[in-house]
């Protein structure tokens, strides 16, 4: 999913404050059936991300898939849950719609991909301009996913055929937007500080990540 419109984030709170929910150390107990740690492939690391997140925001009707083809954001039906539904499989795709999911507000959640339009691969230089605007969080979210588990990240500019733009600013702004969760002068998504919180439980045991976990060069 590649969005080009604004996004209206969530309800928000600090990265750094405890989540307290009344079901929250259930939650983390009765998941983890598998240890992190001790999964060595792609499709198990899947396999056990699906799992988690599908328990831990149950409660918020809606359910992490796997896609055979494109990543696509259904919304809830008469017939089931919410369906984040991430592309070919790849851990990376999942952890970029569930950053998008994460900042969507409850409105556009409610959407057929959370109510955005896509622009495919072929962009003109004014619409990657824009596509890159509202890739910043998403982008930084997921970075901050990727590295509370531990994997590797890399931005995406997803315009090999049209006029690429400026890789070098965007990854400015994705590092700058990571910075900025951290000092205080933005403020993470509800779900996405959640989402963080649950991972590091169970993959850091609960050591919160830091922000010199994030340096500009890593993203080169």
């Amino acid at each position: 999913m590649h969005l080009l419109q604004p996004q209206t984030e969530v309800n928000i709170s600090s990265l750094v404050s405890t989540l307290s929910t009344p079901d929250s150390d259930n939650s983390l107990k009765q998941v983890q059936l598998s240890l992190w740690a001790n999964l060595s492939s792609e499709a198990e690391q899947v396999d056990w991300l699906i799992l988690h997140f599908n328990h831990w925001f149950s409660h918020l009707n809606v359910s992490l898939v796997r896609g055979d083809f494109e990543p696509e954001y259904f919304p809830a039906s008469s017939d089931g849950p919410a369906r984040i539904q991430f592309a070919h499989g790849f851990f990376n795709s999942a952890l970029h719609e569930i950053s998008h999911w994460t900042i969507a507000g409850d409105e556009r959640r409610k959407l057929p991909d959370l109510g955005y339009w896509y622009a495919p691969d072929g962009r003109t230089q004014e619409q990657q301009a824009l596509f890159e605007q509202v890739e910043i969080k998403p982008q930084a979210i997921e970075w901050m996913f990727a590295t509370a588990f531990g994997r590797k990240f890399r931005v995406s500019l997803d315009n090999l055929t049209g006029e690429g733009g400026d890789g070098t600013s965007f990854k400015d702004n994705v590092h700058a937007q990571v910075q900025r969760y951290f000092n205080g002068d933005a403020r993470l998504p509800r779900d996405a500080n959640r989402f963080i919180e649950y991972i590091c439980a169970c993959t850091r045991n609960g050591e919160s990540l830091q922000a010199h976990e994030f340096l500009r060069e890593m993203l080169d």
